[in-house]
């Protein structure tokens, strides 16, 4: 039954995560809200709803430690997983100036979500700090898009105008943003109750479910649309996407989430998760390195670390590190 609700869970967040954005989308459009601010926002915070949703269920129905894991994880994945996968389809490239400027401030971002972990519980006050930079930093975003840096807000435009399948009339608009909230939030609790069901009938962690099997699951909707876009020949813009959904999942989620609820911080995550989520963000260097460019070889070693993780967490991280201890 668990795994029958965590297979929901997946298909109702893959699924309907694509009917809110395109229902949202369509909302904004009759809003004669600019392309720019509906990429900014509603398509970025679209994709990183899945993580929302979980992290608040989950902290709010006694299961914190799947919030904090959903997070870390999905940022994990978001580097490793989806950029190598979408990678190894087509080589990705990203404007050096750019890069410096938002992968700077990513890695700004998970060392100060890195000090707030290593308090042991992420509280109310850490959470109204970190809401607080989440808006502050779509203020940025929007300034440096009105002004074209780096190519941002062609980018953001070109994402918005290649949606299909974004409905025109305003009442069916209201039905796909409805569905597509209400499948989420669904989905989410699917995929929390499943997943801490087979955390318990296997011995597991509830933050190991929430670093590996619910931390994909939530990612699903970045790693489509990331597929996707390499498909279609548009990888420039995926690189934008990871950083702007792991800003959203540290300050947007965390932030929401520790307001509802207090979130305690588990010690595998401080010892190990936490440091490899800075170094995936540090492995982001091989972009500028390489002028910009990330090509098949290097994206598959990112997809190679990222079942190297997995095989840890499968393996068991405490028994691994007590190891090297040894």
């Amino acid at each position: 039954m668990a795994v029958l609700q965590v297979i929901a869970g997946f298909v109702l967040l893959l699924g309907c995560a694509e009917f809110l954005i395109r229902g949202a989308v369509a909302v904004a459009r009759r809003l004669s809200i600019s392309p720019l601010v509906i990429g900014m926002t509603v398509v970025a915070v679209g994709t990183s709803a899945p993580e929302l949703v979980v992290c608040l269920n989950s902290a709010l129905t006694g299961s914190p430690g799947i919030a904090v894991g959903n997070v870390v994880g999905s940022n994990i994945a978001n580097v490793l997983l989806i950029l190598g996968v979408a990678g190894l389809i087509s080589p990705i490239a990203a404007q050096p100036k750019a890069f410096v400027r938002d992968g700077g401030m990513l890695f700004g971002c998970s060392l100060m979500f890195a000090i707030l972990l290593w308090q042991g519980e992420i509280d109310m006050w850490s959470g109204i700090l970190l809401l607080t930079l989440f808006f502050a930093f779509l203020g940025y975003a929007y300034r440096q898009g009105r002004q074209g840096a780096a190519g941002v807000a062609q980018a953001q435009v070109e994402e918005v105008n290649e949606l299909a399948n974004v409905p025109r009339s305003g009442i069916l608009s209201w039905v796909f943003l409805l569905v597509g909230l209400l499948g989420i939030l669904v989905g989410a609790d699917l995929l929390v109750e499943g997943g801490v069901s087979l955390a318990r009938s296997f011995g597991i962690s509830e933050e190991v479910i929430g670093l590996t099997l619910v931390a994909i699951g939530t990612s699903l909707p970045e790693l489509a649309a990331s597929v996707l876009a390499a498909w279609r020949g548009h990888p420039d813009i995926l690189l934008g996407n990871v950083i702007g959904s792991n800003f959203f999942n540290i300050l947007g989620v965390i932030g929401v989430t520790a307001i509802a609820s207090p979130l305690p911080v588990a010690d595998q995550i401080l010892s190990f998760d936490l440091w490899v989520m800075l170094g995936s963000s540090l492995l982001l260097i091989p972009f500028v390195l390489s002028g910009g460019r990330l090509d098949r070889r290097e994206a598959g070693f990112y997809v190679f670390v990222y079942a190297a993780y997995i095989g840890a967490q499968a393996y068991g991280v405490e028994g691994m590190l007590a190891g090297l201890t040894l």
